[in-house]
């Protein structure tokens, strides 16, 4: 995992498995719990980090990420192949 700042005031975190690297944006995140839902083997709010990326397949993880409604969570690829989603 690692953290970087995009702004003053915008937090990012990122979370790969090699494959993929998760962005997360907690600043657009509007809590409607779908990856929760979804991957709860993944995301888990009590836990700190709450994203466990290594609990999923990369297929997985990117057809839950795709269904982010704040675009909140976003992804690319380690490799650089493929369509860039972050």
């Amino acid at each position: 995992m690692s953290e970087k700042k995009e702004s003053k005031e915008e937090v990012v975190k990122e979370y790969s498995n090699g494959e993929i690297t998760i962005v997360w944006r907690p600043a657009k995140c509007i809590h409607i719990g779908i990856c929760v839902r979804l991957l709860p083997k993944v995301y888990n709010v009590t836990r700190r980090p709450w994203v466990s990326i290594k609990n999923a397949t990369t297929e997985e993880l990117i057809e839950q990420i795709d269904r982010c409604p704040s675009r909140a969570l976003t992804y690319y690829w380690v490799d650089g192949r493929g369509k860039d989603k972050a």
